[in-house]
């Protein structure tokens, strides 16, 4: 079957990196214990503590709907309660995962700017009920970057942490891309995590170019007591764990996660900045990572389709873009043409 035209819908959509495939490539070679007893495993997990610069306790998991529950349901027991935005992933796109591993913890969803929560949202969650007809808060869920693809500051993931500590409350971070949100951000993997507050965080590996597999890191040892167990449990113990684990410490060795999020990172802003200002076209949000959001006339959008373009519509009606490690410049440029001919929009200086 000849290969499809790339679209933009989902990062989701990209394949295997060269160096996450030259990792499976590698672990493929002979045989190795199962379960992660393998080397490969091992190997992994000293690159992600020498990344993070810490003894974490972390797990791999087949996607993200169980590193985020699971995580979820280990800080929670069944009659408390997980605060997060509203339009979070665990909240709109998880299919009730989290209440069903926690058993039936119950998820207070917050109207927030961009997706984002704040001090003085969690706080009224916190302190708006404590009697025993309410299920108590016990976890705080953000995620970085949003839905919307802004990210959350350091200083404003300290001051939730902060918050998190005075409740009593522990915090979750969503990291889906949180390749994106470290080069976006500049900064260091522990900056961005516990030495701001944050207890547990899922890292995303298949939107950085990965074929399967998340990682769960805890920064508290103590957090991670039987997880192991819910892993089991919940059917996401891999028995060849290294096809899991190889990636991962391939590309911490090479750079390649954040060689891949820095690419998409700068696809987004470069289909940003050549169609703002379009005819009828506004970006919804500020570019912060490797997500656009446009809102678009239906009749545009209508015309997209017709040219074969595909891309999902929601939060706020809009067109969402999203850019990956494979982005091709190329193909880009193909769909800012095809939108300045639909809007009708003057050439640009570069083209006239």
């Amino acid at each position: 079957m000849p290969p499809t035209q790339q679209q933009f819908a989902s990062d989701n959509y990209a394949g295997i990196c060269p160096d996450a495939m030259r990792a499976m490539e590698l672990a493929n070679r002979g045989s190795a214990q199962a379960y992660g007893d393998d080397q490969w495993t091992v190997r992994a997990a000293n690159a992600f503590r020498t990344t993070f610069e810490t003894e974490c306790e972390l797990f791999f998991v087949f996607n993200g709907t169980a590193a985020n529950s699971l995580a979820l349901a280990a800080l929670c027991q069944s009659y408390e309660s997980i605060i997060a935005s509203d339009i979070a992933h665990v909240e709109t796109d998880e299919c009730g995962a989290p209440e069903f591993f926690s058993n039936g913890a119950k998820i207070l969803v917050a109207r927030g700017e961009g997706g984002k929560l704040t001090p003085d949202a969690i706080r009224a969650f916190a302190l708006g009920r404590t009697d025993i007809h309410f299920p108590r808060p016990r976890a705080v869920t953000i995620t970085q970057p949003t839905e919307t693809g802004q990210l959350y500051s350091l200083e404003e993931i300290g001051d939730i942490a902060r918050t998190c500590r005075e409740l009593g409350l522990r915090l979750h971070m969503d990291g889906a891309r949180f390749a994106n949100a470290i080069e976006s951000l500049g900064c260091s993997p522990a900056d961005m995590t516990w030495r701001a507050g944050v207890d547990v965080l899922s890292f995303g590996g298949t939107k950085n170019g990965m074929a399967i597999g998340e990682a769960v890191l805890f920064f508290d040892p103590a957090l991670a007591n039987g997880f192991d167990y819910r892993c089991k449990q919940a059917g996401q113990l891999a028995s060849k764990m290294r096809f899991l684990s190889a990636p991962w410490a391939v590309m911490f060795e090479t750079g390649a996660w954040r060689t891949n999020a820095a690419h998409a990172n700068a696809c987004a802003r470069h289909f940003a900045d050549q169609v703002a200002g379009l005819p009828g076209v506004d970006i919804l949000f500020p570019v912060q990572a490797n997500a656009v959001f446009l809102k678009l006339p239906p009749d545009v959008t209508a015309a997209l389709h017709e040219r074969g373009w595909i891309f999902y519509s929601f939060i706020g009606d809009s067109a969402r873009f999203m850019f990956a490690w494979d982005s091709d410049w190329a193909r880009i440029d193909t769909l800012v043409q095809d939108l300045r001919d639909i809007t009708g929009a003057r050439p640009s200086p570069e083209q006239s």
